[in-house]
This record gives structure tokens, sequence and C-alpha cells, in this order.
């Protein structure tokens, strides 16, 4: 995050994205209505300089479109979204189903205590809901998939994490959420730790799988929020 040195605090810039981004997945600027720089600005403090950085960025995350006539909030795209949680489905298995299948490929424990001391941190200070937990999720992911031993199932998840990230911040906007991915992740360490591998896959397709549940859920209400103008329900 960019801070502004001599306060210690978010730059305008940051702010005015945090801020607006918020309001974009919580379904408060309508779809269908142009994002108009006037009252942007007006509404999150900032000049139009701020502003435009941010809208720049929100469109390079996917959260808005910019058009002829200026940017809109975008919408998500589930057809899209089915087709590669399935693939991202079967590239988390893979790096647990092929130790499973050769023994000779051996997860990389020092990796996997490290991480599991990470989120064991999380589990004593929750982090607050957010869109950016998304990137510590992802982070989980890569390097568990990394820890098995196959660089090129990493890779091709790290692909799949970009183009899904857009919807998938939707996923930690609630305390519970995060919660529920803390305690997920940590079992998951657990069993391939402990060389429990078959409950490790099984505890894995159903976090994956509870994830895709709770995102289509919550994009499908953001849909619905948009073209109504209204908050997306908490």
């Amino acid at each position: 995050m960019n801070t502004d040195l001599s306060t210690g605090r978010p730059s305008l810039r940051e702010a005015a994205y945090t801020e607006l981004r918020s309001l974009l997945l919580t379904g408060e600027l309508p779809a269908d209505r142009r994002l108009v720089e006037s009252r942007l600005t007006h509404m999150l403090g900032v000049s139009r300089t701020p502003l435009r950085e941010a809208l720049v960025r929100l469109a390079a995350d996917g959260l808005v479109t910019r058009e002829q006539d200026g940017y809109y909030p975008s919408r998500p795209d589930l057809s899209q979204l089915r087709d590669l949680y399935e693939l991202r489905i079967t590239l988390e298995l893979r790096g647990i189903s092929r130790a499973i299948e050769n023994p000779s490929f051996q997860h990389d424990i020092d990796a996997l205590l490290e991480l599991r001391e990470t989120w064991r941190g999380f589990r004593e200070e929750p982090p607050t809901p957010s869109p950016d937990i998304v990137l510590l999720d992802e982070d989980f992911h890569l390097i568990l998939s990394t820890a098995s031993g196959n660089e090129a199932i990493a890779d091709a998840l790290r692909s799949v994490n970009t183009r899904i990230r857009r919807i998938r911040m939707y996923d930690y906007l609630t305390a519970d959420r995060v919660w529920a991915t803390i305690v997920e992740h940590l079992e998951i360490l657990d069993l391939v730790i402990g060389d429990e591998l078959p409950a490790a896959l099984t505890a894995m397709h159903k976090h994956v799988g509870a994830s895709y549940d709770v995102v289509e859920e919550r994009a499908v209400r953001a849909i619905a929020a948009h073209a109504l103008g209204r908050p997306l329900p908490s």
C-alpha cells in the first residue's frame, strides 16, 4: 500500500482506489450508470488526479470498464467463472494427488511448516475482511502447489488465479468467510504435513468447492444489486 511518509496514512490515490473498489464490490454504484468524475471526487473527497489513477487500476482489476463516454462498473461473468473454477479445482487437487499416486513425489515440508506458521498467526489475529485477502489466499495455494514439486502446475494455477481474482474478491467481504478460510487452510496444511494425503485431497476439494459456491452466490447478488442500484446485503 502506498502511504504518505509524513503521516503514515494511505496516499490519496490509494485511499481513492480502496474506497471506490469497496463501493463497486458492494453494489453501491449501478452497473448501467457512468461513473461521473465530479460526483466521485465529491463522494471520495479527492481531486480528479487520484480518482483517475484509481479508475485506471480498477480497470486493470476488471472492476470497471472504459467506454467511449467514460467508465462503468463491470458485471461478473458467471459462465466464465464456472469454467475457470473447474480448472482451478483440477490444478489444486493434482498437486496432492500426484504425491498419492507416486510416493517419490514428496512435498517441501519446510515450506509448508513456514506457511502454517503464517496462517496460525492469522488465526490468532484474523485480518479485517477486505478484497485484498484474495491475495493472501492466492499466495497460500501457490506455495502449497509449488511445494508439491511441479512448477508447471503452480504456473498454471497462477494464471487461473489472475483471471478469477476480480470475482473471487467477493469471497472475503465478511468475517465468517475470512475465518472459514483460515481454519480450512490450516486443516489442509496439517493433513499434508502429517502425510495424510487422501484426507488432504478431500479437504482441498471441499475447500475450493465451498469457495466457489460462496463466490457465485455473492456475485449473483452483486449483479442484482448493481442493476438495482442498491448496496450488496451482508
